[in-house]
């Protein structure tokens, strides 16, 4: 069981104010295989202040120095990526060839690419008779969700250190290892002190703390539309940027001229990607009604077809979904759509 009981601020792995733990369990067997100690709000007030004293220095080194550190971290990543798989397959429960490709490869993308684009990005530019300059933000928080625990981690933490920005991250506590990994490697990468910083905890403690901190400039967000609502809220009250991506009811549109042989596989197998934890899955298809049947049959043979199983089996396309808690929501959904059905 891998045991976590630091916080990393300033370039270090400090003891946490908070006395919390957070148990992470595998998802197929509910064993419990990691134990995370919680910050607090002096905690998140320390991270905070650590980026805010980096900030400076970090957001007027070149685009080229930037690139360099960034390159690294994408490259430890790399070197790591069989370890970062087993780590979200075991959180998650995410299919182990999609973990590898979607999980970890998009993960290690995301810093690549930042480091590429700063190779040729514009900060400074002339349009008629004004120069337009880009510049960072300043100190921004993530808050990230489990389902794509790395992956959405990268996504907002590659930009924000390719800009300028310094960063504190509050990861999610059910599924809060590969951000551990992420620390270890960033801090091999040589990142200068205070321009990342962990801190992981419960919402209503840590990521309150972050968003409501007069210090922190933006707020990059991921997650439910209700914590959402309570992130723009507490935002407002500092005039933060704040960035959301909320939960979503995606719709898959098939009009009677698609080719439904190809369409309507496309939309079950984007229904249930990472066993339907993910944000755009399709969860919902709009069909002509005299073609409906025909359509039900083709995803009956789909989903019956599926292989259900451990997620490390190469074979498997739906693992377990994280949790217990999870997985009654599914049910309770699932129960209350059958209520519905017109034929039930």
């Amino acid at each position: 069981m891998k045991i976590f009981d630091r916080v990393y601020i300033n370039g270090k792995w400090m003891d946490p104010h908070g006395s919390e733990y957070a148990d992470v369990t595998n998802a197929s067997t509910e064993d419990v295989i990691g134990r995370v100690r919680l910050g607090d709000a002096t905690d998140a007030d320390h991270a905070v202040r650590a980026a805010r004293a980096a900030f400076e220095r970090w957001s007027q080194t070149t685009p080229g120095q930037r690139a360099e550190r960034i390159a690294k971290i994408a490259q430890g990543l790399e070197a790591r990526a069989a370890e970062v798989a087993q780590l979200v397959s075991d959180e998650v429960g995410t299919p182990i060839g999609w973990s590898q490709f979607a999980q970890t490869g998009a993960a290690i993308g995301h810093f690549a690419v930042a480091a590429q684009l700063l190779g040729g990005f514009e900060f400074a530019e002339t349009v008629g008779n004004s120069e337009v300059l880009r510049e960072p933000v300043g100190v921004v928080a993530c808050i990230t969700p489990w389902n794509y625990p790395l992956t959405l981690i990268a996504a907002k933490v590659a930009p924000a250190l390719a800009a300028g920005c310094t960063v504190v991250l509050k990861p999610s506590e059910v599924a809060p290892l590969t951000a551990y990994l992420l620390a270890e490697v960033i801090h091999e990468a040589g990142l200068p002190a205070g321009v990342f910083n962990l801190v992981p905890g419960f919402g209503p403690v840590v990521g309150e703390a972050l968003v409501s901190h007069p210090e922190v400039d933006m707020v990059s967000f991921t997650g439910s539309t209700g914590a959402g609502r309570r992130v723009t809220e507490l935002g407002a009250q500092t005039v933060k940027r704040v960035a959301l991506e909320l939960g979503g009811k995606s719709a898959a549109i098939i009009l009677d001229d698609a080719d439904f042989a190809a369409a309507v596989p496309g939309a079950i197998n984007a229904c249930f990607l990472n066993n339907g934890q993910t944000c755009f899955a399709h969860t919902r298809m709009l069909v002509p009604k005299a073609r409906m049947e025909e359509v039900k049959q083709i995803a009956a043979r789909l989903v019956g077809g599926m292989k259900v199983g451990s997620p490390l089996n190469e074979q498997t396309q739906i693992g377990p979904v994280i949790s217990a808690v999870q997985r009654q929501r599914v049910q309770d959904i699932s129960a209350r759509a059958w209520k519905r059905a017109p034929n039930s």
